[in-house]
């Protein structure tokens, strides 16, 4: 199972690798990425285009997201 995670400004980001015929979650085979806020008790939100088909890609999207959220406070 891999997963990458990080946090920045307030919020967290984490990408998994999910595979339907190996260990770990069994979505459609790719990156997925999500976010939330570090100091609130909320659910995390899916990146849209999850999944991704390279690691590179969801890295680029979950900064995309931050660079939003980050614009908006």
């Amino acid at each position: 199972m891999e997963i990458w995670s990080a946090s920045s400004d307030g919020f967290s980001f984490v990408i998994s690798f999910e595979n339907p015929a190996g260990p770990g979650f069994h979505g459609k085979v790719g990156y997925v990425a999500s976010w939330r806020p570090v100091y609130r008790s909320r659910g995390s939100i899916k990146v849209i285009g999850s999944p991704f088909k390279a690691f590179s890609e969801a890295e680029a999207a979950c900064n995309a997201v931050l660079n939003h959220l980050s614009s908006e406070k």
